[in-house]
């Protein structure tokens, strides 16, 4: 079969069983591709143990609280955000290869939205041995407020608001 076959044969099962399929094999899917429910965020790439992150686990979690004030195309935003630190969760995952000296600096986050944004955090940006950074998956606070449907990325110290990714639908590292 073709590769031009594939991608109707891809097309026609999507539509047919309207399910989210990947319509070229091998090229990497937007979020609004995979098939993730709106209710669970996915902490996956080269992890040890991926996680489904529920509005029930994130609220479960200590809970963190930061102010924060960037520029955004709109002017300047200054809000109080709450919700569960990423690194902590991280930890949790654990890195596929963490051998060798400081593993998590090879490490890049790609945090992408449901409406296909993505943005880059380096693993040592989180890290507390390095920058340490409170970056967090805010559940509550800003303008619009934030909830688990607009689970918020709050990358604190951010001079423009341009990482402060909404609708989180995947965080995978790489």
């Amino acid at each position: 079969m073709t590769r031009a076959h594939l991608r109707v044969a891809a097309l026609a099962l999507t539509l047919a069983f309207g399910g989210l399929v990947r319509a070229f094999a091998g090229e990497a899917a937007t979020a609004a591709q995979d098939a993730v429910a709106a209710d669970v965020v996915v902490l996956g790439g080269a992890v040890a143990k991926p996680i489904e992150l529920t509005e029930a686990a994130l609220r479960g979690l200590p809970r963190t609280e930061i102010d924060i004030a960037f520029e955004t195309s709109k002017g300047r935003e200054s809000a109080r955000y709450a919700g569960a630190l990423l690194w902590p969760l991280l930890q949790s995952a654990g890195l596929a290869d963490a051998s060798g000296k400081n593993p998590g600096l090879r490490h890049t986050l790609m945090i992408t939205g449901r409406d296909g944004y993505v943005v880059a955090l380096a693993f040592g940006e989180l890290d507390p041995h390095f920058e340490g950074k409170s970056v967090i998956l805010a559940y509550e606070g800003g303008t619009p407020p934030a909830s688990f449907r607009n689970l918020q990325l709050v990358v604190p110290g951010d001079a423009h608001g341009g990482r402060s990714v909404k609708d989180i639908a995947r965080i995978d590292v790489r």
